[in-house]
């Protein structure tokens, strides 16, 4: 039984909540704080006990973010796990998935097992698991190593064997913004093919229509000489992980944020990115580039009573361990 639609930024866009059209949605922790985004909507209706859970996708994060900012888990599933037809074969070269965030590990896993595996004329599949999902709720995973930094992106130090090779560098960050430019312009783009108009002056969100020129001028070459680039750091992360099983940070750099706080100057939209980097820090986009599981998981509630999340990014296709 679907109870209805929940409140997303426009387009997905933002880690947090507040679309101009239909106002923010609240952290039910603190309702003066976000819910974090994409899928805040979502994250508030499972937090608050509206549902037991609620639909969620994730390009960048989406999934986790609003996980950590509401105390629930998020699983961003395997790359093809969750299949995107009829309507699309994968979107933006299968960086993003779809499935939900829940109250509980189990209820996620019963959930992958009644909707995954792959539709007829998908582009590629995710390995079939050994078992069902929910069967992996609670064994004994053996004994694991696992990879750990407490170190965000962006110019940090970081000793070298805390993170995979190439991830935090200039030519990586430049892959990655025109990847998310060219996304940008996909997605504006289909609408227009929808509605058959350009956007006008009130149809879109300043930062929506900075992001939407941007992206338009993202070649075709530029976009794939970008995902070569993103496929080239893919294969070293494999390699990571092949040795080490799992990587470990915190999901979030910061509690949820004021609502509101990442409003811009109106002459500078552009400006919500460099802050929602900051909110952002840790490299949650990975598991998306990479296509392989990742999960947050309600670690603590900080003296303010505000949730915080902890992040694991797995080896592709395994959801169990």
């Amino acid at each position: 039984m679907i109870l209805g639609k929940t409140n997303t930024p426009e387009f997905g866009m933002r880690p947090v909540c507040e679309p101009t059209l239909f106002g923010p949605t609240r952290n039910p922790w603190d309702t003066d704080r976000t819910p974090g985004g994409s899928s805040g909507g979502s994250a508030a209706a499972v937090a608050s006990g509206m549902v037991s859970m609620a639909d969620a996708s994730d390009l960048g994060g989406s999934i986790r973010y609003p996980a950590s900012c509401c105390g629930l888990f998020g699983l961003k599933p395997t790359r093809a796990r969750n299949p995107f037809g009829p309507e699309y074969g994968d979107v933006v070269n299968g960086l993003a998935v779809e499935h939900a965030v829940t109250r509980s590990v189990r209820d996620s896993a019963a959930l992958l097992d009644a909707i995954s595996g792959p539709a007829l004329g998908d582009p590629y599949w995710a390995p079939r698991p050994a078992r069902p999902f929910a069967e992996a709720v609670g064994a004994d995973p053996g004994r694991l190593r696992i990879a750990f930094s407490d170190t965000p992106l962006g110019g940090y130090d970081a000793h070298p064997e805390a993170m995979p090779p190439g991830i935090d560098t200039p030519e990586f960050a430049a892959a990655v913004a025109t990847v998310i430019g060219a996304a940008i312009s996909w997605i504006v783009g289909y609408w227009i093919r929808r509605v058959g108009r350009d956007p006008g002056p009130d149809d879109i969100e300043p930062y929506t229509r900075a992001l939407w020129q941007e992206g338009r001028r993202v070649s075709a070459a530029d976009y794939l000489l970008a995902i070569e680039r993103l496929q080239r750091v893919s294969r070293g992360v494999a390699e990571f992980l092949g040795e080490r099983g799992m990587w470990l940070t915190p999901t979030l750099a910061q509690p949820p944020l004021q609502v509101g706080e990442l409003d811009p100057p109106p002459a500078e939209p552009l400006a919500i990115g460099e802050r929602s980097g900051a909110f952002v820090a840790f490299p949650g986009i990975l598991a998306n580039i990479t296509g392989g599981p990742a999960i947050s998981v309600p670690l603590w509630w900080n003296a303010a009573g505000l949730p915080i999340g902890v992040h694991f990014l797995g080896r592709f296709g395994d959801e169990a361990t």
